[in-house]
């Protein structure tokens, strides 16, 4: 495979960091401490290069008539200046990505597949434009996103914009988007974030993306602000119950299970790829009524769960594990796992076949943890 770099691997090569393969890229794992890192961004502030993850431009009369056909849920209804979370499909339901669309004018979208899915999400959306009076472009070799998460994002990002953009930055809402100065550039400035935290991110061509991440360690010190890596980031969205394409969520499963029913919009006029197939599980109540169904785990005991380890019940295997290790925050194990929806009310006893060895956890309500407001 090949290795790809992000407009900033020279940065974290001069941090020290460790690298990791994530969907084709050498991605920074951590600087240091993966504890360190993960600490920082719940109590002051993480600095992060998301430069992996994909942009595509959906520009034109017909964009939001097209993004209602091309993914699950409406974007039409989507106003602008917002974001909706959504989820593209094939014919089958089956997820091929989760995604973040951002309104910018009436006729102009701003999708943001995962890293390992960008390229076949831009393909996907340009192949489902055929009819409609739109232009696909990707962009996502040439746009670095540099994301900062924590308690402190809102202190630090007001020391890069001017005085009279502060009100733009703190009364942006949750998953929404504007476009500020900074350093004298205008760029777009998101408030979504995958950290349970708050935290905002700043899309900015390649080239001028080193000298943004070095200002904003610079303006960040006071801040408590650190680089953090993909260690952290992971131990971060499992604690805030966030899923992960390639692990809660895959072309094989579907939303229902997963716990992504209200993304899917069946009642939204027009057709999308999958709308009958979704209708149909729906309809079967598979995910909420039979089937599996994707629950949150805390660990009764000291050891953790892993990805694949089967979920037991009285000895019988009623499931798997998705994602799982000890929550920094919180003190305990904590997993994600697809579990028998006769197994999978809050407050069930299940154990987990930890290599021969049955540990007791308790099905819980996702996320963990939430944010003090």
């Amino acid at each position: 495979m090949t290795e790809n770099h992000t407009a900033l691997y020279g940065e974290h090569e001069k941090a020290g960091a460790s690298f990791t393969d994530f969907g084709g890229w050498q991605m920074p794992l951590k600087y240091s401490s993966e504890l360190a890192e993960h600490h920082a961004v719940r109590n002051a502030a993480g600095l992060f290069d998301l430069s992996h993850m994909g942009e595509v431009w959906v520009s034109g009369p017909d964009a939001a008539a097209f993004l209602d056909y091309a993914l699950a849920g409406k974007l039409s209804a989507v106003a602008v200046g917002k974001a909706k979370y959504s989820l593209i499909c094939n014919a089958d339901g089956g997820i091929i990505d989760d995604l973040i669309s951002y309104r910018r004018s009436d006729e102009k979208y701003l999708v943001v597949p995962n890293a390992g899915n960008a390229a076949t999400v831009a393909g996907l959306l340009a192949e489902r434009a055929a009819g409609f009076d739109v232009e696909v472009k990707d962009v996502s070799a040439e746009t670095s996103l540099i994301a900062v998460q924590g308690p402190n994002a809102e202190a630090i990002l007001l020391t890069l914009v001017p005085a009279e953009q502060h009100s733009l930055v703190t009364e942006l809402k949750y998953y929404a988007a504007v476009d500020v100065t900074i350093n004298g550039q205008e760029l777009l400035l998101a408030r979504t974030g995958y950290t349970g935290e708050d935290g905002f991110e700043i899309y900015i061509p390649n080239a001028d993306a080193a000298a943004l991440w070095q200002i904003l360690l610079t303006n960040g010190q006071d801040q408590g602000l650190i680089p953090a890596g993909l260690a952290s980031r992971d131990s971060l969205r499992l604690e805030a119950g966030m899923p992960l394409y390639g692990n809660e969520l895959s072309v094989t499963g579907h939303a229902y299970s997963a716990g992504l029913g209200p993304v899917v919009s069946l009642a939204k006029e027009s057709d999308f790829v999958g709308k009958a197939a979704l209708a149909a599980i729906k309809e079967a109540g598979e995910g909420s009524t039979t089937g599996r169904k994707l629950v949150g785990l805390k660990g009764l005991g000291r050891r953790s769960a892993r990805g694949h380890y089967p979920v037991l019940k009285d000895g019988a295997t009623i499931g798997e594990v998705t994602s799982g290790q000890p929550s920094p925050t919180l003190g305990y194990p904590v997993a994600m796992a697809y579990v028998d929806v006769a197994h999978a009310e809050p407050g069930t006893l299940l154990d987990v076949d930890l290599r021969g060895k049955a540990e007791a956890f308790e099905v819980v309500a996702l996320p963990f943890y939430k944010r003090q407001k």
